[in-house]
């Protein structure tokens, strides 16, 4: 089921995101109503951008373009609002938007000061050219990404206590503090910090592969170190807000304070233990039972928490029958008898969200290196997978585990340079080596995380990670790598 569930989502993204068309929206093309649910927009606070999460790791770059230009759009109606709402350069835009590229806040209590939706956007022209390499292609998308930039280096303000650079006004979508009864404007919200620092990297790298913009790429470093850090509180959760608010009976569908940790790549086991154990706190706190497309975000956190059994567990609830599903503040989502996703109502969100997340459970790419069955449940003991992608130009094409264990790898390298891949146990084959060293790629960068303020209640809920090998192999271009189980 989980099978055919992943193809179908691929399916509905070739669907409703063709090239020369229009990205797909809340529903897709499935929308049948003259007044449909949310207005059948792009809401930009998490669930446009979930319905993309598939593009490049399945294989369907082509389909990724349709958002690729929809930002581009954005870049230039959102300098208008950037200029006559904040008095900024670079360009904005905020919780929604729609066929004519509208940036500026609309009607409804979550939208109204969410500055944001520029800065997630601007992450995925940036993954794309990950994956290509393609610097031509770079040369079209980095005004958007640089244009977003400059609006956070004029917009951010000085936090009186710790004198942080952070955001203000804005919010942590959709949630509110308990405390607070409801208000739900804030300064420094963690998402907002994570959004930031992750566009300001992309950015950065940017600019240096195309060997441009010095004197911006030293303003924006500079503003990096600024940044408000993530902070663990006194649960031993990563906070939601600046201050310690977080409440751990909090059951909100938005876990938005875990960008960080999925879609982003700056909470890691290797790199930042003590926020992955808070990222982790923070997502049992939550629960899992939701909306639809919450469930379907929550298999990729687990997946990167590397709880395999965690993901499963997520990817039966959002596979349960709509209404059946019940356990605390948005519950009741699901799937509906014909695979579409249910808030409810229908979104197509929760399908791409959980088609991502099983390809986290056996492929990830996000900390240095090609990872391969990093979180596999102990229901998949045989299996295989082909035609994945990852950054740098490398086409997995095909996977094979049996009895849990990886048992064959084939790898072709488009663009060359080095490999590095991390496997649960050891392999064999021609040129692979054990890594040692900082030999990455171009695309394998890691960017150094702010130091992160942490309390003395961190690390309550340390989750075990397995251990894995690491290996490092040189590639050319055009040139197919098979590597099988010793």
């Amino acid at each position: 089921m989980a099978a055919i569930y992943y193809q179908f989502g691929r399916y509905l993204l070739i669907s409703s995101s063709q090239p020369g068309g229009q990205p797909a929206n809340l529903q897709g093309i499935w929308n049948n109503k003259m007044d449909p649910p949310w207005g059948s927009k792009y809401t930009i606070n998490i669930n446009t951008e979930m319905n993309y999460w598939p593009a490049e790791g399945t294989n369907l770059t082509e389909m990724h373009n349709p958002l690729i230009e929809m930002v581009k759009d954005l870049s230039k109606t959102g300098r208008e609002t950037a200029r006559v709402m904040y008095g900024s350069g670079g360009w904005v835009t905020h919780h929604n938007t729609d066929l004519w590229r509208i940036t500026g806040p609309v009607d409804g209590i979550y939208s109204a000061m969410w500055p944001m939706g520029g800065a997630w956007l601007s992450r995925h022209v940036w993954e794309k050219y990950l994956y290509n390499g393609d610097k031509k292609y770079l040369a079209t998308v980095y005004p958007a990404l640089k244009g977003a930039a400059e609006f956070y280096l004029d917009f951010l303000v000085e936090e009186p206590v710790h004198k942080w650079m952070v955001v203000s006004p804005s919010m942590s979508p959709e949630n509110a503090p308990r405390s607070h009864k409801g208000k739900s404007i804030a300064a420094g919200a963690t998402m907002d910090n994570q959004l930031v620092f992750d566009l300001f990297s992309n950015t950065i790298r940017a600019a240096e592969a195309l060997n441009t913009d010095k004197d911006l790429v030293a303003k924006m470093k500079a503003m990096r170190n600024k940044l408000a850090p993530m902070q663990v509180g006194q649960y031993g959760q990563l906070q939601e807000w600046m201050q310690d608010l977080d409440d751990p009976n909090d059951k909100h569908r938005h876990v938005s304070h875990l960008f960080g940790l999925y879609p982003a790549n700056q909470i890691s086991p290797l790199r930042t233990p003590e926020l992955f154990d808070a990222a982790h706190t923070s997502l049992i706190q939550r629960g899992d039972v939701s909306t639809g497309w919450s469930m379907g975000w929550k298999v990729n956190l687990w997946a990167r928490l590397q709880d395999g059994n965690h993901a499963y567990k997520l990817i039966r609830n959002q596979l349960t029958p709509t209404g059946l599903n019940k356990g605390g503040e948005n519950s009741g989502g699901g799937t509906y008898p014909n695979l579409f996703d249910a808030h409810p109502p229908f979104q197509i969100d929760g399908n791409f969200g959980c088609t991502a997340g099983i390809t986290e459970m056996l492929l990830q790419t996000h900390d240095g290196a090609i990872q391969l069955l990093p979180a596999m449940p102990d229901e998949w003991q045989d299996g295989s997978i082909s035609g994945l992608r990852a950054p740098g130009g490398f086409e997995i094409e095909n996977i094979t585990w049996k009895n849990g264990k990886l048992s064959k790898v084939v790898i072709k390298s488009k663009l060359g340079g080095n490999c590095r891949l991390r496997v649960p146990n050891a392999i064999t084959g021609n040129s692979l080596k054990q890594a040692d060293g900082d030999n990455q790629n171009q695309f394998y960068q890691i960017d150094k995380i702010a130091t992160p303020v942490v309390s003395a209640k961190a690390n309550l809920n340390k989750p075990s990670i397995n251990e894995t090998i690491l290996y490092d192999f040189d590639t050319a271009a055009g040139k197919t790598y098979t590597f099988v189980s010793e």
